[in-house]
């Protein structure tokens, strides 16, 4: 039995997202186009990460990331095969999650690289790891320049792998930002540092490397190296305030349905707070979501729902259960269709335009659609996935 409030989610747009993807980076560096590293952290943002992963992987994708080794061992539960790389810090999980797991760890501090050289001592196998270098982020990695204090006991660790060297842009989608070249120009800096360090320490194989977020992916092809990691834009959304230059579309919607129509004689409220009150005879339309659905409180009184091809303005509060919407002049009935996010007639209704209503990032909105409601899942032919 399905709640009124559903998050469709069309696996077949992510699949065509992908390719995409990939299309743009052969386009434009056709000689070297990176590979491409599938950011399904956080419950694929909120889309359900057992069956967006799968679908990745059959549309061509062999490298998923995830943040911790509990979401990889999620991802192996749920029938995923290729590699999955751990971005998070390893300090409080189970570190036998990686082997018995088979995931990739990243390894951003000296603790975590004597811990995890410990267990994989115990395991009696050598590990493959990314390293991850602070260029300016201030949260996980080794700071750029200390490196050659704090890398050369893990480059001599007997039981660990050097795979790849990483780094995270703070400002990526901050085109006035001066941050953004500045780490680009610091991790290229590192990247001579491990490469001399490595030669010290009889390291051959160079390690692959990576950096380019969706943002980065976007704005820089020097930033792309060996791997991109796209994230939001899987999902088809381009993050603001950047234009789009790939072809993607919108992977999940948000609809629910009208429970209740009633009128509102002028000067009553209407919510918790009676924060609206009407100015002449409204019409208010009860819909069955709510903050408990992850829906923001900032909505009422700057966001809007789509029903009968209109936008009717979400009035009164946002509530833990339900919301109103002002359907004045409009011929609604209860079971009436309300689109939350994505189409409706010529309307539309999108992730960014929520995000910038509130005052908040399109990653937010996606990943506080609430647990409760239930995710359909469809594949590009409409047929369920």
């Amino acid at each position: 039995m399905i709640r009124p409030t559903v998050a469709r989610v069309n696996l077949g747009a992510l699949q065509a997202n992908y390719r995409s993807i990939v299309a743009h980076l052969a386009r434009e560096k056709p000689s070297h186009p990176p590979g491409i590293i599938a950011v399904v952290k956080a419950n694929a943002y909120g889309h359900g990460a057992g069956h967006v992963a799968r679908a990745l992987e059959e549309a061509g994708a062999s490298v998923l990331a995830c943040a911790d080794i509990e979401e990889g061992a999620a991802l192996r539960a749920a029938g995923v095969a290729c590699k999955i790389l751990v971005f998070g810090a390893l300090s409080v999980s189970d570190l036998d999650g990686l082997f018995d797991c088979r995931l990739t760890p990243t390894i951003s501090t000296p603790g975590a690289a004597r811990a995890v050289q410990a267990v994989a001592a115990r395991h009696k196998q050598r590990l493959r790891y990314h390293l991850k270098i602070d260029t300016g982020m201030n949260r996980l990695g080794f700071r750029d320049a200390n490196l050659r204090r704090t890398l050369p006991e893990l480059l001599a660790s007997p039981n660990l792998e050097l795979e790849a060297v990483y780094t995270h842009f703070a400002t990526a989608d901050d085109p006035e930002s001066p941050l953004f070249n500045e780490q680009r120009v610091r991790f290229e800096r590192a990247l001579w540092v491990i490469k001399e360090l490595s030669a010290d320490a009889a390291i051959s194989a160079p390690p692959h490397v990576h950096a380019a977020n969706s943002a980065a992916l976007l704005r820089d092809s020097r930033v792309w190296w060996d791997e991109v990691r796209p994230g939001l834009l899987l999902y088809g959304i381009v993050p603001p305030p950047l234009a789009a230059n790939v072809a993607v579309t919108p992977v999940i919607t948000l609809d629910s349905r009208v429970v209740a129509v009633k009128g509102v004689r002028a000067g009553e409220g209407v919510g918790y707070g009676a924060r609206f009150i009407a100015e002449h005879p409204t019409t208010i339309a009860i819909v069955p979501a709510g903050y408990a659905d992850g829906l923001d409180l900032r909505l009422a009184g700057r966001g809007a729902v789509l029903i009968r091809g209109r936008r009717a303005p979400i009035v009164g509060s946002v509530c833990m259960d339900m919301l109103t919407a002002d359907v004045t002049g409009l011929d609604v009935s209860p079971g009436d269709e309300v689109v939350i996010i994505g189409s409706q007639g010529a309307e539309r209704i999108d992730v960014r335009e929520m995000a910038a209503q509130i005052g908040t990032i399109p990653y937010e909105i996606l990943c506080r659609i609430g647990s409760r409601i239930e995710r359909v899942y469809e594949a590009g032919n409409g047929m369920k996935g």
